[in-house]
């Protein structure tokens, strides 16, 4: 009797909430490095889990293209399809933009981020970080993701892009339910592109000492849709990652004994949660994606041209193969994929400022709330339901109450 062909996993389960750790180690026992997986709608791709097959991929452009439009799926995907703000039509931003112009495009946006002073980042997170601490401290009590990690790294970006700070919660909204995949994402993708268009309508007529208006006023001749896409790649990216990030670090630091010092108000430990957190529970688990412009063979796959090919992060993080550890890793390793790989990594100036804006928060809220603990069970703590980043729904603690900053002043 033949043992039966594995089946494809669904990626968007609800053990990619759960479990997804177990749920990788089981993919790459049935399958290998490439796993075949389907999307929503039965939509067919392949998740590269192995670290070594993941370098691979993102080193060979040429083989393993950004440029959506080789997809061989397009005739079977409607037009409503909840995942196509993720995995669209090529469209004019950096993200599906290959070769010179792809670095072209990179030079401008690293430029525009490099001339964020970090002196002026880090106050501008110290400021919004108390403000927001400022609403809640008085209860004793809050959700720090909703009420807190969700908000900073977008009030931040705002003041850094351009935005007023009154459009904040609106893009939070409309890039949740981007992300997401789910009800409401294609309504987010608009209200993010009219927000973004106007913005850029604005520095245009007006240029101030932002991103926006640094990125209209390169040189290399880039439209006015190609710098909209662009920011609001830099938006979407820069945003619910980070966000991601700080509530992730908080959950690790209020349930993991190894860290219960700095809850105390030493810091000592909180860039090695931070680090940590990017190994072993990175805000971006899979990213869409590479299509092959030729048939080949990954990971022991035969792997069809115009195949979708989707890059799993966390999976690689843990690949048995190249993880000889016993332990947790931290003391800066940094050979994690969480920024990706490859020309299409994330910059390294948007790196610095996702770390700046995280590591701010966190060391602020535990100033301000020193003897901040987990309100119930860290096994009751959810996940949100998407298949690209993993990040808690609800982070509830208690606290001492204190007074408002802006009370004593």
């Amino acid at each position: 009797m033949t043992t039966p062909e594995p089946q494809p996993v669904y990626l968007g389960g609800p053990r990619f909430q759960t479990d997804p750790i177990e749920l990788y180690r089981e993919m790459r026992r049935d399958h290998g490095a490439v796993a075949p997986v389907v999307l929503d709608g039965d939509v067919p791709a392949w998740l590269v889990l192995g670290y070594r097959e993941l370098h691979q991929v993102t080193s060979d452009p040429q083989l393993f293209s950004r440029d959506s439009d080789l997809w061989n799926q397009w005739d079977a995907i409607p037009t409503d399809w909840p995942l196509l703000p993720m995995i669209g039509r090529k469209q004019p931003s950096i993200l599906y933009t290959v070769g010179e112009r792809h670095r072209e495009r990179a030079a401008v946006i690293s430029g525009a981020l490099e001339a964020v002073d970090p002196f002026e980042l880090k106050g501008h997170a110290e400021r919004f970080a108390d403000e927001l601490i400022d609403g809640l401290c008085g209860r004793g009590a809050c959700d720090l993701v909703g009420e807190y990690a969700m908000l900073l790294p977008l009030r931040v970006l705002a003041r850094l892009y351009g935005f007023s700070d009154e459009q904040g919660p609106g893009l939070v909204t409309a890039m949740n339910d981007m992300i997401n995949g789910r009800a409401g994402a294609l309504e987010g993708q608009r209200h993010l592109g009219e927000s973004m268009y106007a913005l850029l309508a604005a520095k245009q007529a007006d240029p101030g000492p932002d991103v926006a208006s640094r990125m209209l006023a390169n040189t290399a001749g880039f439209t006015m849709d190609e710098v909209a896409q662009d920011l609001m790649v830099m938006m979407a990216a820069g945003h619910q990652p980070t966000a991601d990030w700080i509530g992730n670090t908080l959950r690790l630091m209020l349930t993991d004994d190894r860290f219960a010092a700095s809850l105390a108000g030493g810091r000592h430990s909180v860039g090695e949660a931070m680090n940590e957190v990017l190994w072993e529970d990175t805000p971006t688990q899979n990213v869409a994606g590479r299509w092959t412009t030729r048939d080949t063979k990954l990971g022991g796959q035969h792997i069809g041209r115009g195949d979708l090919v989707l890059l799993g992060l966390a999976a690689a993080n843990g690949d048995p193969h190249v993880r000889t550890d016993t332990g947790s890793l931290t003391g800066g390793n940094n050979a994690f994929f969480s920024f990706g790989h490859g020309e299409h990594r994330c910059p390294f100036p948007a790196q610095e400022v996702a770390e700046a804006i995280a590591r701010t928060g966190i060391e602020v809220l535990l100033d301000r709330l020193p003897d901040v603990d987990l309100a119930g069970r860290a096994a009751g703590l959810t996940r949100r339901p998407s298949p690209w980043l993993r990040g808690l729904t609800e982070l509830p603690v208690t606290f001492t109450p204190t007074p408002a900053l802006g009370a004593t002043r």
